[in-house]
């Protein structure tokens, strides 16, 4: 059963292995009898990662939201509208929305799934820690694209920031368009940022890190060094 706020001290190869053995026995009869281990393993301990890096996050002053309750997602799938009716995700996975309500025009508290904000994923073979935002609303690429044209030195100065891109590498897109929108110009510098439908960036982890007690440190830098890019995210209204 879970444990109240335990402190952070890593997870472990069992954990790995845990979800490793999921991803093969991917039904209820295989993970009822388990549901303790999954709890013990992967639940109590992300729990505790994310009262760690809300710790981090209040002292280092970064306008996350880490919190044990509401950031990690439920690893039950939700299949009414799926053709693969797995019961079971196969990573576990943490969200952390961009809180800050006094930064400047635009900005404020922002949640949902498409909002700006920093994620973790522990999934053997990919464990990840990113953000940005994904498959925003319309009204929110929109205000990107403009930002473009407007502005693109600020653009340019959240997504090459050095500490960001040493930490994470280049912002990105998941998914592009095949042309640009009709209406802002093809010949613009920064004209393949047009096709975006998403202001992404992530990084691997080694199994080793997060298997650290020092993993709330290492988001926490991470994180600290992307603030460009969420300040920037969180203008565009």
């Amino acid at each position: 059963m879970s444990v109240a706020n335990p402190s952070f001290a890593g997870f472990t190869p069992e954990a790995i292995q845990f979800l490793a053995d999921l991803a093969r026995n991917n039904d209820r009869a295989w993970f009822a009898p388990r549901k303790d281990d999954y709890e013990r393993l992967l639940k109590t301990p992300m729990e505790a990662l994310c009262m760690a890096l809300g710790e981090r996050f209040a002292a280092r002053g970064i306008p996350l939201q880490a919190d044990p309750k509401r950031s990690p997602f439920r690893i039950y799938r939700d299949t009414r509208f799926s053709k693969d009716k797995s019961p079971y995700k196969t990573n576990l996975g943490a969200t952390f929305p961009w809180v800050d309500a006094g930064g400047g025009a635009g900005e404020g508290a922002d949640a949902g799934a498409h909002a700006n904000g920093g994620y973790f994923s522990f999934q053997p073979g990919e464990m990840y820690a990113g953000g940005g935002m994904w498959r925003p609303e319309k009204p929110r690429l929109d205000a990107f694209r403009r930002a473009i044209v407007d502005d693109p030195d600020r653009v340019r100065e959240a997504v090459e920031d050095p500490a960001f891109v040493a930490w994470f590498g280049e912002a990105h897109t998941q998914d592009s368009l095949k042309r640009v929108p009709t209406g802002y110009p093809p010949d613009h510098p920064l004209a393949a940022m047009f096709l975006w439908k998403d202001v992404i960036f992530g990084r691997r982890l080694a199994d080793a890190e997060v298997c650290s007690p020092d993993l709330p440190d290492l988001l926490a830098d991470g994180y600290a060094a992307a603030l460009p890019v969420f300040r920037f995210i969180a203008t565009l209204r």
